[in-house]
């Protein structure tokens, strides 16, 4: 893997994990896991791996843009429970929800179940579950999103 591969992954990982609202906050956090990279560097990477800039401010991968739609608008709250993590939505929407959620390919998922408003999935631990819940809070931060 090239330096430029393993840097662009870093900058997704660290997109994914949590809100970033600016380029210096993506430089900053890449040289802290040890990346020596310039605003201009982190530029250049954010326009080949297909980074956008929400409207609240927050950088998100185009390919999370879709999820980011289906939490937006079906989305109604999600609740941990052991290593389990409940995602509920708006009548008829948890088929769509929980097909986004197995595209957007987070780790430790072990699988989901959909039914009609709701999508579980089951994580490989009860620490997975709450980072996977930390993860889906920055998809729409306005809703319930209980520990």
């Amino acid at each position: 893997m090239t330096k430029r591969s393993t840097r662009q992954d870093a900058l997704r990982a660290i997109v994914r994990g949590g809100t970033v609202r600016t380029q210096q906050e993506l430089v900053d956090r890449l040289r802290a896991l040890g990346f020596e990279c310039t605003q201009a560097t982190v530029s250049r990477d954010a326009a080949e791996i297909g980074l956008r800039k929400l409207l609240g401010g927050g950088y998100v991968l185009a390919e999370d843009l879709h999820l980011h739609r289906m939490f937006e608008d079906l989305v109604t709250g999600v609740v941990r429970s052991q290593q389990l993590v409940l995602v509920k939505t708006s009548a008829g929407g948890a088929m769509g929800v929980a097909a986004a959620l197995d595209a957007g390919g987070f780790e430790h998922v072990l699988g989901s179940i959909a039914g009609d408003d709701t999508v579980l999935l089951i994580t490989e631990s009860e620490a997975a579950a709450e980072g996977l819940v930390g993860a889906l809070s920055r998809y729409a931060p306005r809703r319930g999103f209980r520990r």
